[in-house]
């Protein structure tokens, strides 16, 4: 697939959050980080996975849910990306997808305030860790159903939220479809963001030859649960440009648009997928698309 790549650099900001159960307060602390990276120069930033509410409790998320056309916690956001002039990602948040379900949901709001793109988490998080932690989203969650990837002025904007960085079909899908960045909000547990979230995420930039902007949530938060921090911004050689800490702050990196061109000339890999069949112990062959 052939594609003609930006050049110039374009200046991200990732807002790190340790977002808790009071949606106006959390709401303050985005509004003063993405204030902060706009005014360091930043066209677009990007908050992590649950922006505006942290919570594991049903009851209480289903409680303080709202639906989309009638969500003031985004509406606030619209308004401070148009009054920055900035493209604003909001990793997620949570919406009400219906009476008994609710959505974990990502928007890309343009300069002039608009939601321009929205993605709705498809993996859902549904796991049994080794220290005793254990979550089920799929209890509270309607997992999405389709991929997407928005147009910045810059290029290709593939989405995905924490969770579905485990799963790398859909990153070269998003690279095929013309993603030239890959974003990943995340609230990484601790535990397995010790483990895997830096090499994860170097891998999806490698494979996909993409950069990627991962926000993240850090911290102990209100119901208990402890997250990693270490928000990234990686070039799609894999090199990581600029890394968080473990505290609420902001980072920044210039990207260099030619990179992406670079990269891909020198590895084309994206041009050299094929189509192959799996046989498994001898059994009927199965067609996979790579």
């Amino acid at each position: 697939m052939s594609r003609v790549f930006s050049s110039g650099s374009l200046r991200v900001g990732l807002v790190q959050m340790c977002s808790g159960r009071d949606i106006a307060r959390n709401l303050r602390d985005a509004a003063a980080l993405v204030r902060e990276a706009a005014d360091g120069g930043a066209s677009y930033v990007q908050t992590p996975e649950m922006t505006t509410l942290m919570e594991v409790d049903r009851e209480r998320l289903s409680a303080l849910a709202e639906p989309e056309s009638a969500n003031a916690a985004l509406g606030e956001l619209s308004e401070l990306a148009r009054e920055l002039a900035i493209w604003l990602h909001i990793g997620s948040m949570v919406v009400k997808a219906s009476p008994d379900k609710l959505a974990n949901r990502s928007f890309l709001i343009s300069p002039k305030g608009e939601v321009t793109a929205r993605y709705d988490k498809i993996h859902m998080f549904d796991v049994d860790l080794p220290n005793g932690e254990v979550y089920r989203e799929s209890a509270s969650y309607t997992p999405g159903t389709k991929a997407v990837v928005a147009a910045l002025p810059w290029g290709g904007l593939g989405f995905s939220i924490c969770y579905d960085l485990r799963f790398p079909y859909l990153y070269r899908a998003l690279a095929q479809a013309g993603a030239s960045f890959l974003a990943v909000p995340a609230a990484f547990t601790r535990l397995t963001g010790e483990a895997h979230w830096v090499t994860l995420l170097r891998a999806r930039a490698i494979e996909a030859q993409c950069f990627v902007f991962a926000a993240a949530q850090s911290g102990q938060h209100e119901h208990g649960r402890e997250t990693f921090g270490h928000s990234l911004v990686v070039s799609p050689w894999g090199q990581v440009l600029a890394e968080g800490g473990v505290h609420p702050s902001v980072i920044f990196a210039d990207v260099d648009l030619s990179m992406i061109g670079d990269v891909r000339s020198r590895v084309p890999s994206l041009r050299h997928d094929r189509t192959f069949t799996i046989e498994a112990d001898g059994k009927a062959a199965q067609e996979v698309a790579s």
